[in-house]
């Protein structure tokens, strides 16, 4: 398996968009939709089960959608869902999908 360098973009976020839910969690925990994001267009899923990271390394070759889940500072759940096509990323909550 080749490993993407931790710099690298590994796909396109496509529009990045927000919830209402996700950007207030954002606001209260003082941080930015760019440092998951970056963590996520880099492949580190985060706090997803081995099978769903397998899925996403699988989704890279296929075309399909990829799912990350972060924790913010404040323990809040944040989930970043890329579309199959990838033309567009959204950050949100759980409660919200």
């Amino acid at each position: 398996m080749i490993v993407a360098s931790q710099s690298q973009p590994r796909f396109s976020l496509g529009q990045v968009v927000a919830t209402p839910g996700a950007l207030e969690a954002l606001a209260s925990s003082s941080q930015t939709p760019e440092e998951f994001l970056k963590r996520h267009i880099q492949g580190n899923w985060g706090d997803v089960c081995e099978d769903d990271k397998q899925a996403n390394e699988a989704a890279l070759l296929h075309g399909e959608r990829l799912l990350s889940s972060y924790r913010t500072s404040k323990s809040v759940k944040l989930w970043i869902i890329t579309e199959a096509d990838r033309s567009a990323t959204t950050l949100l909550l759980p409660e919200e999908y």
